[in-house]
């Protein structure tokens, strides 16, 4: 082929053609990756993108979010303080996009800085809805429970009936619900005691009273009160251990509630290496408050929750019950005394799987209660809060009864296990293969090498 004019034009022309065509396609496709980002995280447990349970939250919250980050260009101790918040904000925004991140610079806005309340460097001003709280640890969890806060209509008051030795939500000791108690406070919740003898009622604004494990009687007077908050249609927590009812059986009766003696056994616990007392939850109900949930949950000493077919609720609408948690599948209830010889009386025992907490639900007066009793106070208790799931199901459990349906708990994202153990024996063989099986390889391959080639 004679290399003419003619020809030498046309290749001019489909070079300028495929450049024009190339340059195009890499605009395109710089459009489309700014319009439609995506990204994949391929770390291990997914530690650099957020939690089903974050995006969750992030879907019910309609309407833009402020966060304002007072932040120097440069910290000393952590360097680009800037570049660390807006990679860690920019997980939120690229699932809400109207989450809006700005920047303020302490020193060159000293009075705007003062007056923002500002304590520390990179500390953030979080806004929504004309609500706002300040940020200073910068983790998922943290910026999840406060934009749960900042959800919330209106500030949820949890009362806790107190003055007859049960646990307390600000308690310190073992079986009292203070750790549970600040985790409440965390997300929104308001705590505070309520004794009956003292008060003229359950006051108007309780969102919800929790009932976990009085040691002693309590005046008919003050049955009476709690009648009258359930009769108008208060919230309930009812946590019930082994211990008698001390008073409140007529609340049991006009519940439905039917309370099997004895204590569930799991087998399943035993051979886990704990004692036979502790049941282990893995069941749950088709409920708001467990839907999703599928975390391994710890009750010590739980007992039997069962509902009568069933008896007309106040004012004439009968209660809707819900299963919440079943366990013991292989277990039973024992009605004798545990021991580590423990085994099964088919005569006398109840075989599982056992219900060990239901939900019961009406309409009174245009408003729906929510009433949750728990066979057992001590999975919330300050020994054992920190087993499995049990401080999420708490929480979900005061979320549904506050009637927050959709504002459900952020599980911590746990670190995989990444530590290798070897025995001195691997260690020692790893060592010398590394140290020097692996170099004298190497030397006996390039003296080999040389003496071929010589």
């Amino acid at each position: 082929m004679k290399n003419t004019s003619k020809l030498r034009s046309s290749l001019r022309l489909h070079s300028v053609i495929f450049l024009a065509l190339f340059l195009t396609a890499i605009g395109l496709l710089a459009h489309l990756t700014r319009e439609h980002p995506a990204q994949w995280d391929l770390t291990r447990n997914s530690r650099n993108s957020l939690s089903q349970a974050s995006l969750d939250t992030l879907k019910h919250l309609p309407g833009p979010i402020s966060i304002t980050a007072y932040a120097t260009q440069q910290d000393p101790r952590l360097g680009d303080v800037r570049k660390i918040i807006r990679e860690f904000v920019g997980l939120y925004s690229r699932a809400k996009p109207d989450l809006v991140l700005r920047f303020v610079d302490p020193a060159e806005q000293p009075q705007q800085t003062r007056a923002a309340g500002i304590q520390a460097n990179g500390e953030m001003v979080v806004e929504y809805r004309g609500r706002s709280e300040h940020l200073t640890n910068l983790n998922e969890q943290a910026l999840t429970s406060l934009l749960t806060r900042l959800a919330r209509s209106g500030k949820r008051q949890a009362f806790y009936l107190d003055g007859h030795g049960e646990r307390k939500l600000d308690g310190a000791a073992n079986h009292d619900l203070g750790d549970f108690g600040r985790k409440l406070a965390a997300t929104g919740f308001k705590t505070a005691a309520l004794n009956l003898a003292l008060a003229q009622d359950v006051p108007d604004n309780a969102s919800l009273l929790l009932i976990a494990g009085p040691q002693v009687d309590l005046l008919p007077g003050e049955v009476e009160k709690l009648k009258s908050y359930l009769d108008k249609g208060g919230n309930l927590l009812w946590l019930i251990d082994q211990e008698p009812l001390h008073g409140l059986q007529p609340l049991a009766e006009s519940l439905g509630l039917v309370l099997t003696p004895g204590t569930v056994v799991d087998p399943a616990a035993q051979q886990l290496s704990a004692a036979p007392s502790i049941a282990l939850g893995a069941v749950y109900g088709r409920h708001p408050a467990t839907a999703g949930f599928n975390l391994v949950t710890a009750f010590p000493h739980a007992r039997q929750i069962g509902i009568e077919e069933h008896p007309e609720g106040h004012k004439g609408e009968s209660w809707r019950a819900t299963p919440l948690v079943e366990v013991a599948p292989q277990g039973w209830v024992e009605t004798g005394k545990i021991s580590d010889s423990i085994a099964f009386d088919k005569n006398r025992d109840v075989p599982g799987p056992v219900t060990i907490a239901v939900a019961l639900e009406r309409g009174v007066e245009d408003k729906s209660q929510r009433i949750v009793v728990v066979g057992n106070g001590g999975f919330l208790s300050n020994t054992y809060l920190g087993n499995g799931g049990n401080l999420d199901l708490g929480l979900n459990l005061f979320n549904w009864l506050a009637g927050d349906d959709k504002l459900i708990t952020i599980p911590a994202k746990a670190a995989l296990d990444t530590s290798l153990n070897l025995s001195k024996t691997a260690a020692a063989v790893i060592a010398i293969g590394f140290l020097i099986a692996v170099p004298l390889a190497f030397v006996a391959a390039g003296i080999a090498i040389w003496w071929r080639r010589r």
